[in-house]
């Protein structure tokens, strides 16, 4: 092993692959801000460049730094915006945004700059020191067990319920369900619900709805209920970070590196599931007042979802490069430009191309180094995004959510799907609504639906919940996740009762 990190260090710090981490970086970051453009659609388009290049090391440094480098800028326009082109930066948005209206963009920046960092190197460690390990572990995983752990992720859906919500975030949930089930079931490869809209075969499309339910919605309030973005339209201050607000990140980074790492080496579950249970995890331990805070600005909320997604980012490198099994889509295209470089990943790739395999790592710890200081300085000129007035502003949003529906499916229907979702999201925020569990639902749901029915399949009926141990172990957590805020209410209303009796 030290061996193949000597030659994967020499590798990585070559002049070609310095510059091929510092421009995937760039070109990740900086057109990952746009919403609509994820990291899978930056890869698809800078395939052809990389594989031109001829050396695989080379090549796979520059798309693995596109992608993380799309995932950390993705945050960007999450905060700023609230328009989530990237499922992983969903969760960002739900405390990052209202930090920037409280006039905190710049420390929002900050955080999530700093989570990511820490995040990712962490990610890089752990993939260092146990990728061979995991690959094992990865295998045990069959649709089962991803069907059991979409039911934990849909079991912590109260952590995006505000107090009092949980009902209404239960609703939503389900609606997120029924919308994910449009479209070619996994089953049968029949169109459902579709009224004969031939667009609609291939179902709603993610990016449409996250456009939707937060960008859109923005924009329209904006019009309706006219306020101020920030307090002052001069120099954007507030960048740092205190003593303390670092003391109270320091353990949800730690936590959230080493469980979205865990989750990223699942295929399939990939950066979305980690920084949503990320963000269900920390609200769950958290004490009751901070609580109360997810939701309305809490750095926590911001620096859990921010550290699982990179962290997820990193572990998703494990099947691929252990296995050759794509985690996600986005690395399910990065398999693809390995087999057109002739590179075979799996097993033997550690032992076969052993530069490819430790350069690409070490690669991954120097590129998070170029993020940080890469964005670190720009904050300040990126927050004064929220200093434009609001009547260039809305424009702006608009613009760019009409253009992310576009480029996603690139398809005019979408456009449509676009406003009529968004006013009925605008309604429902109205209603007090929480629109996080619809667009959870419907991530998950889909998810969901393949794995049970793969495993509906393979045992013939429901058995496979109790003949897994694994799958029963994780419908069981699944089931406390759910009793778990209902028992912590009834506690807190029966010390309340007490202490109001003079107990």
């Amino acid at each position: 092993m030290l061996e193949g990190l000597l030659i994967g260090l020499t590798t990585a710090l070559s002049f070609q692959n310095l510059a091929m981490v510092v421009a995937g970086c760039l070109i990740g970051t900086f057109i990952g801000m746009l919403p609509g453009l994820g990291p899978m659609s930056i890869i698809a388009i800078m395939i052809p460049v990389a594989i031109s290049m001829g050396d695989p090391s080379a090549a796979l440094i520059l798309l693995a730094g596109v992608y993380y480098g799309a995932i950390f800028g993705g945050s960007t326009s999450s905060i700023l915006l609230n328009a989530p082109g990237v499922a992983g930066t969903v969760a960002s948005s739900f405390d990052g945004y209202p930090m920037a209206r409280k006039g905190k963009a710049g420390k929002a920046l900050t955080i999530a700059a700093i989570a990511s960092f820490a995040g990712g190197s962490i990610g890089a460690l752990l993939l260092m020191i146990f990728a061979p390990a995991l690959s094992s572990v990865a295998l045990l995983f069959h649709s089962a067990e991803y069907f059991a752990l979409m039911v934990v992720g849909l079991s912590a859906i109260a952590a995006f319920a505000g107090t009092g919500q949980v009902a209404k975030a239960m609703i939503m949930t389900v609606l997120g369900l029924i919308m994910a089930t449009v479209g070619e079931g996994a089953l049968f490869n029949q169109p459902r619900f579709t009224m004969g809209i031939l667009d609609l075969q291939s179902g709603f499309g993610f990016i449409t709805l996250a456009m939707a339910m937060f960008a859109l919605p923005e924009a329209l309030f904006l019009v309706l209920k006219p306020k101020n973005l920030q307090g002052d339209e001069g120099e954007i201050k507030d960048l740092r970070i205190t003593r303390a607000e670092a003391k109270a990140i320091a353990p949800v980074i730690g936590r959230q590196s080493l469980q979205g790492f865990f989750i990223g080496v699942l295929p399939g579950a990939g950066a979305t599931i980690a920084s949503f249970l990320g963000y269900a995890v920390e609200r769950n331990i958290a004490p009751k007042h901070e609580q109360d805070e997810f939701g309305k600005g809490s750095i926590k909320g911001l620096a859990a979802p921010e550290t699982a997604n990179n962290a997820a980012c990193t572990g998703s490198f494990v099947p691929l490069l252990t296995l050759g099994i794509p985690g996600s889509g986005t690395t399910a295209i990065l398999l693809g430009a390995l087999i057109a470089l002739n590179v075979t990943p799996g097993p033997r790739l550690m032992l076969d191309d052993p530069q490819i395999f430790w350069a690409v790592i070490m690669s991954m710890f120097i590129g998070n180094l170029v993020l940080l200081i890469l964005n670190l300085p720009l904050i300040p000129y990126i927050a004064k995004v929220l200093t434009v007035p609001r009547t260039f502003l809305i424009p702006f949003i608009l613009f760019f959510t009409l253009m992310g529906a576009y480029i996603g499916q690139n398809n005019a229907t979408e456009l449509l799907l676009l406003v009529g979702f968004g006013i009925c999201a605008t309604a429902l925020k109205f209603a007090d609504y929480p629109l996080a569990p619809l667009l959870i639902g419907f991530i998950l749901g889909g998810m969901m639906e393949d794995n049970f029915s793969r495993s509906m399949q393979l045992y013939d009926g429901i058995s496979f919940i109790w003949e897994r141990p694994m799958t029963l172990g994780l419908l069981v957590i699944a089931a406390f996740l759910v009793v778990l805020p209902s028992y912590r209410a009834h506690r807190a209303k029966a010390r309340a009762k007490g202490v109001a009796d003079g107990d």
